[in-house]
């Protein structure tokens, strides 16, 4: 993609409404018809394995963080009582099982791996709702809000220590190797969120500039997931190498379908405030792209951005001033326009799988996943 000849498509009038859901970006037509796959049966056996281990893992922490981590993790509620939360989508433990597959090992050898990426993930997110303020995750009272943000802290740091014992206590060569792909994304990780936090204090931020801070920070840990599972189960780094660029791409659709729900999502599927991206200033990918698209809507959008920036009111902005700044995103084409680079990246991740030899039952259910990343609506 050219950032100098960014097209957004016809700048038609969008209507943005409180909590309209967005419609599904699907994959570009193939030449080939997919193979059925049962995704959900994907997602549950990444859970039915990774849990106990994760579980596990966490009961080491030192009270409260053991009974603080249970609760981010939807396994109590705020009194301590037993709960089943929503634990998330488990596309991460699913594409380490995956790639453990893909380099002819059983899906259990990735196990380690899933645990451990999923631990970096929710050290991630932690953290995440602290900096950004964010009070609802999965539908419930983020961890800071219920425990403080000294416990969102702690809890986090503790779960990034945990994830790397997880996998050097395996004590192989190929632990190390898995430790250290993990590290290195995770570093990637904090460099996106670094960028992202930076970017919401900037008038203007290129589709350059986006893109990369989205690819630190969501799909350099996509593509250790798509990845560590195979490093456990012996394979070469060309392999590895591969798989990652699979699930870094992955993890650029990915995070382009959510930016899409940061702003039109349904909060009963999001668990997020309307608008919730717009709320805390975010330069996503819709953003962005209709800054960069020039014409009205684009010229009167960056306007009003600045004006936002400078004012002391923003958080009692209606709904009806988040809805106009919407509707200007989608007629300047943002919205369009993220949807088909998803849809871009999407095809690149799955065009890199043909590099890796492995079963086509594995490869079939790489491309499922692939596929449903850039069709949910949470």
């Amino acid at each position: 993609m050219s950032v100098d000849s960014l097209e957004t498509g016809p700048r038609t009038p969008g209507i943005a409404t409180r909590g309209e859901t967005v419609p599904t970006v699907p994959p570009a037509e193939t030449a080939a018809p997919r193979t059925a796959v049962d995704v959900s049966a994907l997602l549950e056996r990444g859970r039915t394995l990774a849990t106990p281990v994760l579980r596990s893992a966490v009961d080491r922490l030192a009270p409260p963080m053991d009974t603080v981590a249970a609760y981010h993790f939807g396994w109590i509620d705020a009194q301590g009582n037993p709960a089943d939360g929503d634990g998330g989508k488990a596309v991460r433990p699913a594409l380490a099982l995956l790639s453990a597959e893909a380099a002819g090992r059983a899906p259990e050898v990735g196990v380690p791996g899933a645990v451990a990426v999923e631990l970096v993930h929710n050290f991630s997110l932690l953290h995440d709702d602290l900096m950004d303020g964010d009070e609802q995750r999965r539908h419930r009272d983020t961890v800071w809000k219920v425990h403080g943000p000294a416990q969102a802290i702690l809890v986090g740091d503790a779960l990034f220590a945990l994830a790397n014992e997880v996998l050097l206590e395996i004590g192989t060569v190929e632990a190390g190797r898995a430790t250290r792909r993990l590290t290195t994304a995770t570093r990637a990780l904090i460099d996106g969120q670094a960028q992202d936090i930076s970017y919401e204090h900037r008038e203007r931020v290129t589709v350059a500039e986006c893109l990369e801070m989205e690819g630190n920070k969501t799909g350099a840990l996509l593509a250790c997931a798509s990845s560590i599972g195979a490093v456990l189960g012996g394979a070469d780094d060309a392999t590895a190498d591969t798989l990652e660029k699979y699930g870094y791409h992955l993890g650029l659709a990915f995070q382009a379908v959510d930016d899409l729900l940061g702003i039109w999502g349904d909060p009963e599927a999001t668990g997020k405030q309307t608008w919730s991206d717009l709320r805390q200033r975010k330069k996503s990918l819709p953003v962005v792209a209709a800054l960069a698209a020039g014409g009205e809507a684009s010229e009167r959008l960056g306007e009003l951005l600045a004006e936002d920036a400078k004012s002391s009111d923003f958080e009692n902005f209606s709904e009806e001033e988040f809805a106009a700044r919407a509707a200007l995103i989608e007629e300047a084409g943002g919205r369009e326009w993220t949807a088909q680079e998803a849809r871009r990246q999407h095809a690149i991740a799955i065009e890199a799988l043909d590099a890796v030899r492995m079963p086509q039952e594995v490869r079939d259910r790489f491309t499922a996943l692939a596929d449903f990343v850039v069709v949910r609506k949470r």
